[in-house]
């Protein structure tokens, strides 16, 4: 299934970047947007530009359209779309204030070791 394997693209270019409180949300069933949610927070917002940037390089050379990407410049709240997976790159403080995990709170989440393994 495609968006396992971008799912899976898309938390290693996370994770590489030493993003921190990484989430994953299965959102199948509950948003038609897409698949996966991925949640994931920088300590300032040049990690969180250069989070954002790992995402974006390693879906493309992966052959994978990113449809877009929003809030790169600010660096408070990058969102890459990847079709079926959409990362919520956050600052800190930014995402303390969004709380998506709360407001997706019925979406389960996947198991990201299981994933990275």
């Amino acid at each position: 299934m495609k968006s396992n394997e971008i799912l899976e693209n898309a938390l290693r270019s996370v994770d590489e970047k030493k993003a921190e409180n990484i989430v994953a949300l299965n959102m199948q069933g509950i948003s038609t947007m897409a698949d996966f949610f991925i949640i994931a927070s920088g300590q300032s917002y040049k990690q969180v530009q250069s989070i954002a940037r790992e995402v974006r390089k390693n879906a493309l050379e992966n052959e994978y359209e990113v449809k877009r990407m929003e809030g790169f410049d600010e660096g408070k709240w990058v969102l890459i779309d990847i079709g079926d997976v959409i990362v919520h790159v956050f600052h800190e403080e930014e995402r303390m204030y969004y709380n998506l995990e709360k407001l997706w709170g019925d979406a389960p989440e996947v198991e990201i070791k299981k994933v990275l393994s």
